[in-house]
């Protein structure tokens, strides 16, 4: 049986898995940078530019202060709600994303990336993973956003024990409301992060694979789709990663209403009125550091165990 015969017979639940373990590896790496990146969007909260002490000044000053007062663990911190989000998103979406690219769902006529099709694939996958995993993103947020002293501390602090701790919480309030309080914050950022990152890596790689370079070197073509892939996801989704930390950070009433934030729009024009446009870009940097990597780590990781996947199968 050939690799692409192989690749159509590979079901649902196998994509899922494969994409899954991608992400968790990938995770590994990327966390901490995602714990600077929450602690920089959380900093100056609805205050205006220029009128709050920065803690933390820039990406590699926040890094050190946190390793210096907090560890590797205040580095790694929600390090499980992290990679468990990640195998529910990317089992999903690139799960789906690589199902449907096996049936030609995403092509067109010529074999080449139909653009639509891809984003509004990649964009649904993303929203439905987004919500599935609310969850473990919620208590991701919280707990990186929790500094070891009073005065590191920026955005709402939680006080939660543990991971486990906060899952506890959060059920003892409300039941299922509570773990999927604000569901709906990540939404915006995953339609329009998924569908960025994999259509744009998708038609790259079409212009790439033309090129002698690429010739019997898939892993090399995915790195450098990847790359450019990753690269182009931080500035279109980070308004919305700064509106969706801010969401799912925020305190709540004993009802569980927000106490900053009504919903998304209300939280995306407070920032905006009062932080300025500069507001809504907070942690750009950071988000582009652990993004583009990210990608490149989550697709590579895909395409050496879907070789391994093929390996088995033909045994």
């Amino acid at each position: 049986m050939t690799s692409e015969n192989i690749k159509k017979n590979k079901s649902i639940g196998v994509e899922f898995g494969i994409g899954a373990l991608a992400a968790v590896g990938a995770g590994i790496f990327t966390n901490p940078i995602d714990v600077i990146k929450v602690r920089l969007q959380l900093q100056g909260e609805l205050e205006a530019r220029g009128t709050y002490k920065k803690i933390y000044k820039n990406t590699f000053h926040a890094g050190y202060i946190i390793a210096v007062n907090e560890g590797l663990a205040g580095l790694q911190s929600g390090i499980v709600s992290a990679l468990a989000f990640q195998v529910v998103l990317n089992g999903i979406r690139l799960g789906s994303y690589n199902f449907a690219k096996n049936y030609g769902l995403t092509l067109n006529d010529d074999g080449q990336t139909n653009v639509i099709k891809t984003i509004l694939i990649s964009g649904i996958a993303g929203c439905v993973g987004a919500v599935a995993g609310s969850p473990f993103y919620l208590v991701k947020t919280q707990i990186q956003s929790q500094s070891a002293a009073e005065m590191l501390a920026v955005g709402y602090q939680h006080g939660h024990a543990s991971e486990w701790a906060a899952f506890k919480s959060l059920w003892k309030e409300a039941g299922f409301a509570g773990l999927y309080r604000r569901w709906y914050a990540n939404v915006p950022r995953l339609f329009f992060g998924s569908a960025t990152q994999l259509t744009t890596f998708s038609v790259v790689g079409d212009w790439l694979k033309p090129f002698s370079i690429f010739d019997d070197r898939p892993l090399f073509l995915t790195f450098c789709s990847a790359v450019i892939g990753g690269s182009s996801v931080a500035l279109t989704i980070q308004p919305f990663d700064v509106v969706c930390t801010r969401l799912y950070n925020q305190a709540s009433d004993a009802s569980g209403r927000g106490l900053l934030y009504n919903n998304f729009s209300d939280a995306f024009i407070k920032i905006f009125k009062t932080e300025g446009i500069t507001g809504l870009y907070k942690g750009t940097v950071p988000t582009w550091i652990r993004i583009a990597p990210h990608t490149v780590l989550c697709l590579c990781f895909y395409d050496e165990l879907e070789i391994l996947y093929f390996q088995l199968i033909k045994k």
